[in-house]
């Protein structure tokens, strides 16, 4: 099935789940769960990255809802891209979507890529200190990172203010549409050129 629409989303969704890219359960589910997070995002035109898309979520969602934004496709594994490239072209997407393969913390020092976002998403693509730091890079001052939170925890207890402010952030700000909640966090400073730290550094020595 080639083309836009609900069907042609959801059957791109339904095989990357057979695929094991996303969980288990109703893709419908999954697709409304990320269709809450841009109606909590609110209405959106720009581009913006999705920080670990992995099997389209909510990515894929967010173009759909956002039809006159453009989007990035992050993530650092080889099958989940090419299935991300696949799902672009039969989504009828690639003049609005493309798809970036690597580690976050070496494609935010590129050029093209750096501090060139109004909004980063991420969704399950690590703690908060990891998310935060991988993400800032791709930042403009005065864009947003948003990151759907645990259904059973506060979000703002997650962050560290003294430490997203070193990051260059605000404090966190809670958002929610229907079941999904998720924080907004916006970029106040340029980004110091020392964020993010190398590969696998956030992640081995996370800030909080």
């Amino acid at each position: 099935m080639t083309g836009r629409g609900p069907e042609a989303l959801e059957a791109v969704l339904a095989e990357s789940r057979d695929l094991g890219l996303l969980g288990p359960g109703p893709v419908a589910r999954q697709i409304e769960h990320a269709a809450d997070l841009a109606r909590a995002v609110g209405e959106f035109r720009g581009r913006f990255l999705d920080l670990g898309s992995g099997g389209g979520l909510p990515g894929l969602v967010l173009l759909d809802t956002w039809t006159d934004a453009r989007g990035v496709l992050l993530d650092a594994q080889r099958r989940r891209c090419e299935f991300l490239q696949r799902a672009i072209a039969t989504l009828d997407l690639a003049t609005r979507a493309s798809v970036e393969c690597g580690r976050a913390e070496v494609l935010a020092r590129r050029s093209e890529l750096r501090s060139q976002f109004k909004l980063v998403v991420a969704r399950s693509f690590g703690p908060p200190a990891v998310t935060a730091e991988c993400a800032v890079g791709f930042l403009r001052r005065g864009g947003h990172l948003v990151v759907t939170e645990p259904p059973t925890e506060s979000g703002e207890a997650r962050w560290d203010d003294a430490r997203l402010r070193e990051l260059g952030f605000a404090a966190p700000v809670s958002l929610r549409s229907g079941t999904t909640g998720a924080v907004r966090l916006e970029l106040v400073e340029e980004v110091d050129d020392r964020w993010p730290r190398r590969d696998g550094m956030p992640a081995k020595r996370p800030l909080w």
